[in-house]
């Protein structure tokens, strides 16, 4: 038991230490393919640091919420880190205190209280960058829940660590069909709810036209690191769940040995890194859609979703 506690602890920590970097490389690799130079790989630690040795500025018309919402908005990455599989293959000690269905609400707790938050300080731009954000939540929601619902259906659990042993053996499980479309529509929840091109521009900071970022539009100092490490995170979560769960379910360590949990991480970044670049190829062919197509991007993983689980029940 104290093994796996001391993993669960090795995993919050690589999902603290790297989620920046992960970041770093993405924004990095996007600059390249459009002919760049790019900032570095490690400019998101910079701004971190930078960003905890300033001045934190508070709206006077901001509450409790606006304070306490960086705080929330950083550790729900941390809690969700305990129950799913990101280095290891076999539960560890918080395992079972929340299927897949809890970790997304734990995330979407976070982005609740960014979106009051937004709100809170009584800027215009804030309230009308969190108008559109709850609009695309509230399209992704019904994404997110079916797919889940797809995933306790094909695996018969929506524990993470017993999904993966589901489309790892047999191996025949992982080519099915209604697995196929349930990847490309978590890809596609994915891209929505972490803001990527073609949802939303995570470069663009246009107050008129932000979607995501202006969650945090109104933070500096602290909250500021705060909140951006916090997305940084939750975007490597998501990575961990769609890799090590639903699409690679492999490298990950297999025995309670500290040197094969220690291995397992080069390999875990090596499998995100392929995943990157599968997104700067979608995000460099695709423009940012208009407001109102996006309800139509989101109906379109709804219908994936969907069409998974009837290819499955048709396959029974």
């Amino acid at each position: 038991m104290i093994d796996r506690i001391v993993f669960n602890v090795i995993q919050v920590i690589v999902v603290m230490a790297f989620a920046p970097l992960v970041k770093g490389v993405l924004a990095r690799l996007k600059e390249n393919v459009q002919s760049k130079r790019g900032p570095s790989v490690f400019q998101p630690y910079r701004d971190i640091r930078k960003l905890f040795h300033k001045d934190e500025v508070v709206s006077m018309e901001s509450s409790w919420i606006f304070r306490f919402t960086p705080y929330i908005v950083f550790v729900t990455p941390i809690f969700v880190a305990l129950l799913i599989p990101v280095l290891t293959g076999y539960p560890l000690f918080f395992a079972f205190m929340g299927d897949m269905l809890g970790g997304g609400f734990i995330l979407a707790l976070g982005g609740f209280f960014a979106t009051l938050a937004a709100i809170d300080t009584g800027n215009p731009y804030g309230p009308m960058g969190a108008s559109r954000t709850r609009m695309v939540g509230f399209l992704a929601e019904p994404v997110f829940m079916i797919v889940f619902f797809t995933v306790s259906f094909v695996a018969g659990s929506t524990i993470p660590y017993i999904v993966q042993k589901y489309w790892v053996t047999p191996l025949a499980n992982f080519f099915e069909p209604s697995h196929v479309l349930l990847m490309l529509s978590f890809l596609m929840l994915i891209i929505a709810e972490t803001g990527r091109i073609p949802v939303d521009n995570p470069s663009g900071h246009f107050e008129l036209a932000m979607i995501d970022e202006s969650k945090g539009l109104e933070y500096s100092g602290r909250g500021a690191a705060l909140m951006k490490w916090g997305g940084s995170m939750k975007f490597f979560i998501l990575c961990c769940i769609f890799l090590n769960v639903l699409v690679a379910p492999w490298g990950l360590a297999q025995t309670l040995r500290l040197w094969d949990v220690l291995l397992s991480i080069p390999l875990i970044l090596f499998k995100i890194f392929l995943f990157l670049l599968v997104l700067v190829v979608i995000e460099s062919s695709l423009a940012k859609l208009r407001l109102f197509r996006i309800t139509e991007f989101l109906g379109a993983a709804f219908a994936t979703a969907v069409a998974a689980m009837i290819t499955k029940l048709l396959m029974m």
